[in-house]
């Protein structure tokens, strides 16, 4: 599962959140669940959003200690984002055909809004790729 650290401090009775891979992403809550439920809204939302847009996404950096928390992505964002770096630059109509299905099937697999991919698609992609797929439910 991929993760950022965000990190949350205590400000003024409220819970600030902001990320050092993502500077323009902050946000706050007035308890430490709070913060951390509209940490990962934010996060994603923003990732989202760059994503789609083509921008690559910073590394993920762990981060310890007591002010640092780590907030998942989306598992649909980081299948997008994944199967995008698998594509490594090739065009989308090349894996399409290599998948065996439409453009527009795997054009919706790398878009975040869009992404659903069944479990047995997601089986034909690691097979075509030679990756594991591995589903952890933990």
């Amino acid at each position: 599962m991929m993760t950022y650290s965000a990190k949350i401090t205590k400000q003024e009775g409220c819970y600030l959140v902001s990320f050092p891979e993502f500077p323009n992403v902050n946000t706050y809550g007035e308890t430490p669940t709070e913060a951390r439920k509209n940490a990962h809204e934010a996060l994603n939302g923003a990732i989202e959003s760059d994503f789609e847009r083509g921008f690559d996404l910073p590394k993920p950096r762990k981060r310890r200690g007591r002010m640092y928390c780590d907030i998942p992505i989306q598992p649909h964002i980081e299948i997008a984002y994944k199967l995008r770096k698998i594509r490594n630059g090739r065009p989308q109509t090349e894996i399409a055909r290599k998948l065996n299905v439409s453009y527009q099937a795997y054009q919706k697999l790398e878009n975040p809004r869009k992404c659903n991919p069944t479990i047995k698609t997601l089986e034909k992609i690691s097979n075509t790729f030679g990756k594991q797929l591995k589903i952890d439910l933990t």
